[in-house]
């Protein structure tokens, strides 16, 4: 069993259901999806004032939601899979307490989606997908409480962890093609700076793969006779 967690923002409800989709399409193994919403989570009280979307900070409680026990995986609702995940899930390393890519890059723009603001910080997008070590030690003390107190930078940097226990993962699965361009050889896309729900996201570059996965999303099997 894969344990995926999908950020959710009320706002873009329907990335959530798009990727999902995604990912239930293209696996090979079982999978658990859990949508991480602001009102499922009663043990953690949002106290940041900044940030794009609903999850940017709720993504590190997966360590928590696990019971510190396992691996899961961490991913942003406004991506797509392109690959069986089991794929991904099989890169993962006992030693390191978490996984993501590497990321090096200057953003394009300064506004992203709904007018948010989009700043350039050292590591940025390393923790929209994230494979969480959650039963290793370095893990254990990201409790609800600390998500609450720390800072964005502490966070998405994974300030409590050394280097050597942040693992590395393939470009391929975290590409950004409204940043980076297309990649047909990309595993994930990540439409970082507007799903293509939004009109002014539509015609991004590969939005046309995101919009065949809504359509799949809403697909139903009809009978060929008219009622």
């Amino acid at each position: 069993m894969i344990n995926i967690f999908i950020g959710f923002d009320p706002r873009e409800a329907v990335a959530y259901h798009v990727c999902a989709n995604s990912i239930i399409r293209h696996s090979k193994l079982p999978v658990s999806i859990t949508p991480l919403a602001l009102k499922n989570l009663s043990a953690y009280k949002e106290m940041h004032s900044d940030g794009s979307n609903q999850f940017i900070y709720s993504r590190f409680l997966v360590p928590h939601l696990m019971n510190y026990q396992g691996w899961a995986l961490f991913i942003d609702g406004d991506m797509i899979l392109r690959e069986d995940i089991s794929n991904l899930w099989n890169l993962r390393d006992e030693t390191k307490a978490v996984m993501c890519v590497h990321h090096d890059y200057k953003t394009k723009t300064e506004q992203k989606y709904l007018g948010s603001k989009n700043q350039n910080y050292p590591r940025k997008n390393w923790s929209s997908v994230v494979l969480w070590n959650c039963g290793h030690p370095a893990n254990q003390k990201i409790s609800p409480s600390f998500v609450e107190n720390a800072t964005g930078a502490e966070l998405h940097r994974f300030t409590w962890l050394s280097d050597d226990l942040i693992g590395k993962l393939p470009i391929e699965w975290n590409w950004l093609p409204d940043e980076f361009g297309e990649n047909r050889n990309a595993k994930l896309l990540h439409f970082t700076l507007g799903t293509p729900c939004f009109h002014e996201y539509a015609d991004s570059p590969m939005a046309s793969e995101w919009h065949r996965e809504r359509m799949l999303t809403n697909y139903s099997t009809q009978t060929d006779s008219a009622i």
